[in-house]
């Protein structure tokens, strides 16, 4: 079964894990957000001006006759509270507000707003001041304005109806004077004549007509034109925008880290990276090999490369080697660490490891191979010491004295033997051991086939690094790859020689958690599989959680 079709068929699922472990993981966007909401409050409250809020309280009512009466069931329908509203907000209570306050209308329109409640009779006029006594004044002087323009509306209104009925009074009363001027002067009230009766007649109906005029006249006239009173008048103290301020910071600390988290997950969606083992599994179509944890100095941990290196057995001990080859889509993901450590602990083993790299990553490879030497000082195989034999010494007559001017005899001087070279004399490095002669004396002999560990130089061809039993050469990146070899690849994403040494070896590639972004190592795996290299595997660095 191809892993690659199981890889694009799976979903990644999203827990509660996730949805905690994505703001965890970008603590500082959510951090910058809710400090960035916590300086608006802070201007709000303490670079802004404060703002005092004053309220007051209106009872609207109908205009009746009879203020005693008991209402009606549909009393509280005779007043239009939209209306009432329209007419609280109009331009004429805004220029009397404008006109107490001192600001401008403009100003007034803003600061002052109107609640009209549905079903109810009661409506409440909240001015924002500057100071908490013009707050007192615009809250008591919108609703002043406001039931003397609904007043003056009102007279108006009665006016009106007054006028309309005195000019039907005087109409009635000139009808009546005109009837009365037409009866006859002299005429018996027992038996009126026909015409008298006519005119009697209209007479009282003119009369009628008149008290019946006369009495809704003051029916208007008695009327009570208020159209409300003010129920709760604004005084101070009175609200300011500063008393909630712990409240306000409080709650722009929770706002800021809600919208923290939300950008952070649009950041999430947008930049995918590596989290899980599971993940970079379903990513790259290939089995995890090993995950190598970095130590607190960005030292790999040696436990895991071990593990890693029996995971790689049947590459490091099969008949065929070829050169693995190890990839990563970017240059910060730990491959370098990886791939030292690898050639390290092979070399510890006692194997002899040939590391290609490149010239550019040459003296970054350099100080990770001397501190893998530090850790894994060179150690010089043990060899069975083979006794040689000892040749006879050959006994030399001694000279013979010979005589000298004075005929006396004279002995020939004697040299003394010439001690072996110590390990201090040496010259080029060499080694001597020592060897211990019939007398116990102590003596040092040069072991001509013992090898100095030689020191780091500067061309790849020439570094060769003693790491326990075994040795690290440096090798160019496309030189042999004869033996165990093992080739630090650039980026391969900005650099195909990786890839194209990889085609004549096997391919590991290296994720880093956290850090790797899946759309580049997904682009890394599709260059690979087009140019005919699949993956033996993956190595997760990082932290080893899942």
């Amino acid at each position: 079964m191809d892993l690659t079709d199981v890889a694009s068929t799976r979903q990644r699922p999203v827990g509660l894990v996730e949805l905690v472990r994505v703001p965890l993981r970008r603590w500082r966007t959510v951090l910058a957000c809710a400090a960035l909401v916590l300086l608006a409050v802070l201007g709000y409250l303490f670079v802004l001006p404060a703002t005092y809020t004053a309220t007051t309280a209106v009872v609207v009512r109908p205009v009746v006759t009879d203020p005693f009466s008991v209402p009606s069931g549909g009393a509280d329908r005779a007043v239009n509270m939209t209306a009432e509203g329209g007419i609280a907000t109009s331009n004429d209570v805004i220029d009397d507000v404008a006109r107490i306050t001192g600001r401008e209308t403009e100003e007034v329109a803003d600061a002052l707003e109107v609640e009209t409640p549905v079903g109810g009779q009661v409506m409440r006029f909240s001015y924002a001041g500057r100071s908490e006594q013009e707050a007192v004044d615009g809250a008591n002087g919108a609703a002043e304005s406001y039931l003397d323009l609904r007043e003056g509306m009102y007279e108006n209104q009665r006016a009106a109806v007054l006028k309309s009925y005195d000019d039907t009074i005087d109409l009635v009363t000139a009808q009546r004077a005109t009837t009365q001027r037409s009866l006859p002067a002299s005429q018996s009230s027992t038996n009126p004549s026909p015409r008298t009766s006519a005119l009697l007649d209209q007479l009282r109906a003119l009369n009628d007509q008149l008290a019946t005029l006369a009495e809704q006249r003051s029916k208007v006239a008695s009327a009570d034109l208020s159209p409300g009173s003010v129920t709760s008048a604004a005084r101070t103290p009175v609200p300011s925008s500063r008393d909630a301020a712990p409240l306000l910071l409080v709650a722009g600390l929770l706002g800021g880290l809600l919208l923290g988290g939300l950008v952070a997950f649009v950041r999430e969606s947008l930049d995918r990276r590596v989290r899980t083992a599971a993940e970079a599994a379903a990513t790259i179509g290939a089995p995890l090999l090993g995950t190598v944890r970095c130590r607190r100095g960005g030292q790999p941990d040696e436990s895991d490369l071990r593990y890693l290196v029996l995971a790689l057995g049947r590459w490091v001990d099969g008949p065929q080697r070829a050169p693995l080859v190890v990839l990563s889509s970017a240059a910060d993901e730990g491959r370098e660490q990886v791939t030292v450590g690898l050639a390290a602990v092979l070399a510890a083993a006692g194997h002899e490891v040939r590391l290609g790299v490149t010239a550019e990553s040459l003296d970054r490879i350099r100080p990770l191979m001397l501190d893998a030497q530090r850790r894994n000082p060179p150690v010089e195989p043990a060899r069975p010491r083979v006794p040689r034999p000892r040749p006879v010494p050959a006994i030399t007559p001694a000279p013979a004295a010979t005589a000298g001017p004075d005929h006396t005899a004279v002995i020939p001087p004697v040299r003394k033997p010439r001690p072996f070279p110590t390990s201090g004399d040496a010259k080029n490095g060499a080694v001597y051991q020592s060897t211990t002669t019939t007398g116990g004396e102590d003596k040092r002999q040069l072991n001509p086939t013992a090898r100095p560990a030689p020191v780091a130089g500067t061309a790849p061809g020439g570094q060769e690094l003693r790491i326990g039993v075994g040795k690290v050469r440096l090798v160019e990146l496309n030189g042999s790859s004869e033996g165990l070899t093992v080739l630090d690849a650039p980026p391969a994403l900005h650099d195909e020689r990786g890839v194209r040494a990889a085609r004549k070896g096997r391919a590991l590639l290296v994720a880093a958690r956290d850090r790797t972004r899946t759309g580049q190592l997904t682009q890394l795996v599709d260059r690979l599989r087009a140019v005919g290299v699949e993956p033996v595997g993956f190595v997760l660095t990082g932290d080893g959680r899942d």
